[in-house]
């Protein structure tokens, strides 16, 4: 019975620091486009055809939003609504997988300690301040402790399953076959919603020391096909984004998903030699202590370097999805018809 009663407190708690964690990244997003959302509005709108120019402002837009799949929702509007080219919206998604890893760097720093003063902070400016901007930045720092809240109450929660046989077991079954993993990180990020949560959730996880207080819960090796999988998984959201939308918008949604399965199909052979790698350019020390920020890392360069390789043959890609989505090409009038600058507040 004990034992019930353990598991019901650790999924009971698992799922409340998540919904903690999860709002308190909405609610920051929020914040943070209403600080800066006039200036990427101007950002996208003198958007050119270079692909590099793309990549960089849809890293920009994705650290500013902290959401891949909110750039990526965005920019099947600006396609469907003429705004944007397709080839201009694939450089732009290619460089909103660089931009959402942002969130996984700032989580492996470990602030979760000041998490209860960061969101004193951020609650006295929201609510003792009366400029509107003031206001706005208070709401981001508010949230900001409210999300390391969720990864501190997380953590807590899963630090049981270090004595866990079965656990281990599992996680042991999850590196011999990375398939496996890449379909639990797909299934949970489309469960969720997005990438963020389903990182930091590996983060946290992977972080809970083993009992001999050296090895980390999750190794390098086995997290990666996660990570690989939950960025296969983000890409459902502008999938369904794109239903209804013109020709273009549902391009620029497989082009997404195409761009992260290929990545993925190409590193999945290379997990030993990139675990590898990893370990060379993170910092050194006790498995438990590193892995956090190894798991961001790896998280930040299967992307950066998926974006090298992709980056010459973005009009491959526009070929290919322009392909295998049959249509006649929108022809629309040169200037937004229907773009909702909501999004953009």
């Amino acid at each position: 019975m004990a034992g019930d009663i353990n598991a019901r407190e650790m999924v009971f708690g698992l799922l409340g620091g998540l919904a903690l964690f999860i709002y308190g990244m909405n609610l920051m997003a929020d914040g943070l486009q209403k600080t800066a959302g006039e200036r990427m509005r101007r950002i996208l709108e003198v958007l050119t055809g270079n692909p590099i120019m793309g990549v960089i402002v849809g890293a920009f837009v994705t650290m500013l939003v902290q959401s891949s799949s909110a750039t990526t929702v965005m920019v099947i509007g600006f396609v469907s609504s003429g705004l944007m080219t397709l080839t201009q919206a694939i450089g732009v998604i290619l460089g909103a997988n660089i931009g959402t890893t942002f969130t996984a760097q700032l989580i492996a720093f470990k602030i979760g300690s000041y998490a209860y003063v960061i969101a004193a902070i951020g609650f006295i400016f929201y609510f003792f301040f009366k400029k509107r901007m003031l206001k706005y930045i208070g709401q981001s720092v508010f949230a900001f402790g409210l999300l390391f809240m969720g990864l501190n109450l997380m953590g807590d929660v899963m630090k049981p399953l270090a004595n866990s046989p079965a656990f281990a077991d599992l996680m042991l079954e999850l590196g011999k076959h990375p398939v496996l993993g890449i379909l639990v990180g797909t299934v949970i990020t489309m469960i969720i919603q997005g990438s963020g949560p389903t990182i930091a959730v590996l983060q946290n996880l992977a972080s809970q020391p083993m009992p001999d207080g050296v090895h980390a819960l999750i190794s390098l090796e086995t997290a990666i096909p996660i990570l690989f999988g939950s960025n296969i998984g983000t890409t459902i959201t502008a999938v369904l984004a794109s239903i209804g939308a013109r020709i273009n918008a549902k391009r620029a949604a497989l082009a997404h998903s195409l761009f992260n399965i290929f990545g993925t199909l190409v590193f999945v052979w290379l997990i030993p030699l990139f675990a590898k790698f990893i370990r060379l350019i993170s910092p050194k020390g006790l498995e438990c202590e590193v892995i956090s920020r190894q798991i961001a890392n790896a998280h930040t360069f299967f992307n950066v370097l998926n974006t090298i390789i992709w980056l010459p043959f973005i009009w491959l890609l526009a070929k290919a999805v322009t392909f295998l989505v049959r249509g006649e090409d929108d022809i629309i009038e040169k200037r937004v018809l229907y773009l909702d600058y909501k999004v953009l507040r």
